[in-house]
């Protein structure tokens, strides 16, 4: 069992930046960051294969932020730049038992509690 710990969130204004990092407590696989704001849906934002070779984002998102990790110390993160209001949600990390990355929440075996982003117009 892969436990996945979020941090980075917190307030601020459109145009900003913030960094989410997802600890996880054992090796991993393919990793990835959904969002889910009030009232909508859980939304893809990001993945990224175990190699680190292969990243595919949402459309929304494209251009403004960037996945990355590092495996030596179990970790993925996500920048985010040029933060808009809509992209206010909780943000979750989650993890694969599969080395390729998907969009696909339900492709996914754990998952952290999320932390919550609030961008300020």
């Amino acid at each position: 069992q892969v436990q996945l710990v979020e941090s980075g969130g917190g307030l601020v204004q459109a145009g900003g930046s913030l960094r989410l990092s997802c600890a996880a407590s054992g090796s991993i696989n393919a990793m990835g960051w959904f969002r889910q704001a009030p009232g909508k849906e859980r939304e893809f934002v990001a993945t990224i294969s175990r190699s680190a070779t292969s990243t595919y984002y949402a459309d929304s998102v494209k251009g403004r932020f960037t996945i990355s990790r590092d495996n030596a110390k179990n970790a993925v993160n996500l920048q985010m730049n040029s933060l808009k209001p809509e992209d206010t949600a909780i943000y979750y990390c989650a993890a694969r038992k599969l080395a390729r990355g998907s969009f696909r929440w339900d492709e996914y075996d754990y998952w952290g509690l999320g932390t919550q982003v609030t961008v300020s117009s």
